[in-house]
């Protein structure tokens, strides 16, 4: 679990953020979250501005994709301090070629943080091959700030971090794992020094090879998650990574959280520590497991396309990037 989400506070604290919340993805359906979300938000005192077409209605997605694209440009022009996606779900990578990258760019450059997780990788990964920019994998508006009760303690201090420039790393403890065959364990002591940490979800990350959108990322750190994949389809997509020598320029692959999935009798043991022990052999790179991250209550936030910093000391492992600021 997470233990150090803020390591080092700054002195400076912007105060409340003008956050703008759009849908550039699948439809809204639960309209009581929603509500909850931005009430939520507001609650902690930030400014909350709502596209005018984050309910639309297209099909699945929320609204066709001219405008949902426009959506995307709306939020970049917002001036916003934040652009939240309302949800995440399939609808991204067919507008990828219509995103404007250099608007998308000039408004990070200018302070927005674009927020979001689960498909919105393919947004995130797109802008990262396309400018550079960096974007945050956090929680999205209806799955996590929307949820009846209360949000999770730790996203949402993870969240508070981002909101007033606070955060500079994310700690988590590494899951208990046999030592490799040779004695020595699973994971060595590690530490990486300025690397450019990228991911997201798996399978979209993976639907993205061999395209303008797939970042080309060379001594970086991969993360990765998924949702409702058996330990098999995992397997399958990191070893398409594997093949096609992304997973080799790594110089670390974090797993984080994988749900959602039902082994059967015929896996007769196969499971994901299946998985995790087959990758170990297969590569070089250190794989490390169990970030607080993935469609889970409980996450981290990360920037995707900075650099990093990050260690492994026993069962203590670090992503740091107070540096980079």
């Amino acid at each position: 679990m997470p233990h150090d989400h803020d390591l080092a506070h700054s002195a400076h604290d912007p105060g409340p953020q003008h956050i703008y919340i759009y849908s550039p993805a699948s439809a809204i359906r639960d309209k009581a979250a929603f509500r909850r979300g931005i009430a939520r938000l507001k609650a902690m005192g930030h400014e909350v501005e709502v596209d005018p077409d984050a309910q639309a209605v297209h099909t699945r997605f929320a609204g066709d994709d001219a405008t949902r694209l426009a959506a995307i440009h709306r939020a970049a022009a917002s001036g916003a301090d934040v652009a939240l996606i309302t949800r995440g779900a399939y609808g991204y990578t067919r507008i990828l070629p219509g995103i404007r990258y250099k608007a998308v760019a000039r408004a990070i450059e200018g302070g927005m943080r674009f927020v979001g997780m689960s498909d919105f990788t393919a947004f995130q990964c797109a802008v990262l091959a396309q400018t550079g920019a960096t974007t945050w994998a956090g929680p999205s508006l209806i799955g996590d700030l929307g949820v009846e009760g209360e949000p999770d303690d730790i996203m949402l201090a993870c969240l508070d971090d981002l909101l007033t420039g606070h955060g500079e790393g994310a700690g988590w403890t590494l899951g208990r794992e046999k030592p490799r065959a040779d004695g020595s364990p699973a994971v060595p002591e590690l530490y990486v020094k300025k690397a450019q940490l990228w991911g997201g979800n798996l399978a979209v990350l993976t639907s993205l090879l061999g395209t303008p959108y797939f970042p080309e990322v060379k001594g970086g750190v991969l993360f990765v998650e998924d949702v409702s994949e058996h330990p098999y389809r995992i397997e399958r997509m990191l070893t398409q990574l594997l093949l096609a020598g992304v997973l080799a320029r790594q110089k670390a692959i974090v797993l984080g959280q994988f749900t959602g999935y039902k082994l059967a009798p015929h896996d007769k043991g196969f499971k994901l520590a299946t998985v995790v022990d087959w990758l170990r052999t297969q590569t070089k790179v250190p794989v490390l497991t169990n970030l607080p991250f993935g469609h889970v209550p409980t996450k981290v936030v990360l920037p995707v396309g900075a650099q990093v910093s990050l260690s492994v000391e026993g069962r203590d492992a670090l992503i740091y990037w107070g540096h980079a600021h």
